[in-house]
């Protein structure tokens, strides 16, 4: 072997050492923020204080505020679950919730904040801003930029062929049956949700980390819930859109229906947002979200959401995602649509979910809208398995209660009215 040769070798190996050392170490900072993240003594703080970890994107608001009456209301003391009554605060309180806020259609019933939360923090979402996402899918549908969700998502984004999506329908991603492997074990640091979270962490790109997924069922028969799938619908709308989600966020949801505080949407190393969960916002605009699909999505006098799109994200429309304990075609109890869960004993009722109990549960029959913000430190010990059914049976409870038939009370809040709502 010549010299030459030799001081090329040993260059490269250097120059390997050197990009190992330099991964290892961002990868290492990356491990321990995620881990401050989450670390149960101080997700009270971080939880609503995301953006002070992570780069964000800011979502505006507009010329106006759409504000509710208030008409404040005590919620049922217990509720039932498993033939034995329960009390409704202290689950709140196991739950560690941050915020809590009951309206019935454009009038708040309740509103409180709990472990120093204010009503102008702006909350972590996790998964509830997959249904924001969902939102902003069907409003691309209606603009005529994707056409069915029976087609590929290969047509939107042909970079997906051969990968894991390459033969997986849009209709496929939106209701979690992708048929994508993936593992969400946080105990294990090679799990693909831990791989995903340091992709964050260390300025990657999550399109290139969806592109690099397999598939392990056929897709279209299990309901397995991917956060990823989430990401891929972001992918499609930010192409067919030509604006990032941020942006078709604020002109097409946040603008219209007059938010009142900014929304923060966390973003990668690549400026794109964290689709399946990223968002950052207030309880009471959380609320409002709830509200608009209350109303079909119609907001006033204008169709901000197609109302056939609502009802389809609401409605399992396959036997995998009815719900249901002991449904063999899926990995929950809960029935699934397009982003959207239903309880396991749903009567027309439904709701976004993150991971730490946030939630914006609706129901339609009695025009209550419930928004909650939380820090569940327990949330991960496998004895707290069934506390997101206690919840939504609790919610039921509170919606059994509350939602009657009132004439309009008069605001003790603001004085502005929702717009087009009345109670």
């Amino acid at each position: 072997m010549n010299k030459t040769l030799k001081r090329g070798i040993v260059a490269a190996g250097v120059v390997i050492v050197a990009i190992a050392g330099y991964y290892g170490f961002q990868y290492g900072k990356a491990f321990a923020r995620m881990a401050n993240f989450y670390d149960p003594d101080n997700i009270t703080e971080t939880f609503r204080h995301t953006r002070d970890y992570f780069p964000t994107r800011t979502v505006h608001t507009g010329d106006y505020v759409s504000a509710f009456a208030y008409h404040f209301e005590d919620l049922p003391e217990t509720y039932v679950y498993d033939g034995k009554e329960r009390s409704i605060m202290e689950l709140m309180k196991e739950t560690g919730t941050t915020g809590l806020l009951v309206a019935r259609r454009g009038t708040v019933l309740y509103e409180q904040y709990f472990q120093g939360e204010t009503g102008d923090d702006r909350h972590i979402q996790f998964s509830v801003t997959k249904s924001f996402v969902s939102a902003l899918f069907g409003i691309a549908m209606q603009d005529g930029l994707i056409d069915s969700v029976d087609d590929q998502v290969t047509k939107y984004l042909p970079e997906m062929k051969g990968t894991g999506y390459d033969g997986v329908t849009l209709r496929d991603v939106l209701t979690m049956s992708s048929g994508i492997e993936f593992t969400e074990d946080y105990g294990d640091l090679t799990s693909d949700v831990n791989r995903m979270s340091m992709t964050i962490g260390t300025g990657g790109s999550l399109d290139d980390f969806a592109r690099s997924l397999k598939r392990n069922r056929e897709p279209g028969t299990y309901n397995d819930y991917v956060s990823v799938n989430t990401h891929v619908l972001g992918m499609i709308i930010v192409r067919v859109t030509g604006q990032s989600l941020s942006e078709y966020l604020e002109n097409r949801l946040w603008k219209p229906m007059g938010m009142e505080h900014e929304a923060y949407f966390l973003i990668d190393g690549h400026g794109m947002e964290v689709a399946m969960g990223g968002l950052q916002t207030s309880l009471r605009d959380m609320a409002r979200m709830g509200l608009l699909y209350l109303n079909g999505g119609r907001w006033g006098d204008e169709q901000l959401v197609p109302a056939d799109w609502v009802q389809a994200s609401v409605t399992p429309g396959a036997p995998h995602l009815m719900p249901g304990f002991g449904n063999p075609g899926s990995s929950s109890p809960y029935g699934y649509g397009f982003q959207w869960w239903t309880p396991s004993n749903p009567h027309g009722d439904f709701s976004a979910v993150g991971i730490y109990d946030q939630f914006i549960y609706v129901d339609p029959t009695t025009g209550i809208v419930i928004a909650k913000t939380s820090a569940n430190k327990s949330y991960n010990d496998p004895a707290n398995d069934l506390q997101m059914d206690m919840i939504l049976t609790a919610f039921q409870t509170i919606s059994a209660a509350l939602g009657k038939d009132a004439p309009a009370p008069a605001p003790q809040g603001p004085a502005i009215s929702l717009p087009g709502s009345g109670d």
